[in-house]
């Protein structure tokens, strides 16, 4: 059996639930103001790295420590970022708007990962970035481990010929641990890395190890901005 695969998304099918609504995009800056002023004086949110955001769409991979990573995230760019969320979240009308303006749009996860992924690639084929966590959930610890780091994201860049920009985000496991309600005032510092460009496609096709090479490489990338920011924020001494 061939290890080739195609990946690509199929043009002039594109899912109005991948869409952001008038609503939503009216209001998306509005609240992300509101957003970025509370990280901005609650935790002195510092961000490194801004020149490395590409033009057009991008996935943006950053670690994933704690639940405000993901507010953290969506006010470190200037634009305007799309998230996956569960379709179950959008039966609440109030939820659902909510996430809307969030950026959200929802996946429906009852069958295979697949439909998750093809909602990601057809928001890119919107121009939009998305974000992506490479670890899936919230992990713990000081260092990434590569078991956690999974294909998601490679995957997507590789069909859709976007670029990946790793995040670290050093401080947010302290201002919101696991299993805390209430976060604390610390100082979050994110880094933005250089773009990881996808495998170039021969006759429309990628291998399947051209993208365990680029999660390999988005691993050490990220592994390393992770330590950057987690000094930067103090929560580890500089190397010497």
């Amino acid at each position: 059996m061939s290890r080739d695969v195609v990946y690509g998304s199929q043009e002039g099918d594109t899912p109005e639930r991948s869409r952001h609504g008038l609503i939503g995009r009216i209001m998306y800056r509005p609240f992300w103001i509101t957003v970025y002023a509370f990280c901005k004086g609650m935790f002195r949110l510092r961000v490194e790295g801004r020149e490395n955001l590409p033009d057009g769409p991008f996935i943006l991979s950053p670690v994933h420590r704690s639940f405000i990573d993901t507010p953290i995230v969506g006010v470190i760019t200037g634009k305007r970022l799309r998230f996956m969320g569960k379709e179950s979240l959008w039966n609440s009308r109030p939820l659902g708007a909510f996430l809307t303006f969030f950026g959200g749009f929802p996946v429906e996860r009852s069958g295979a990962d697949r439909t998750a992924l093809r909602a990601a690639e057809d928001v890119l084929a919107l121009g939009e970035p998305l974000v992506m966590f490479p670890e899936g959930t919230r992990q713990e610890g000081p260092r990434l481990n590569r078991e956690q780091v999974l294909d998601g994201p490679s995957f997507v860049a590789a069909r859709a010929g976007v670029p990946i920009v790793p995040v670290g985000i050093g401080g947010s496991a302290k201002a919101l641990p696991l299993g805390a309600k209430i976060p604390r005032p610390r100082k979050i510092v994110a880094v933005i890395g250089e773009p990881i460009m996808p495998p170039e496609k021969v006759n429309g096709k990628v291998p399947r190890r051209a993208v365990k090479d680029l999660t390999d490489e988005l691993f050490g990338e990220l592994g390393d901005l992770y330590i950057e920011a987690r000094v930067l924020a103090g929560d580890e001494p500089a190397p010497v």
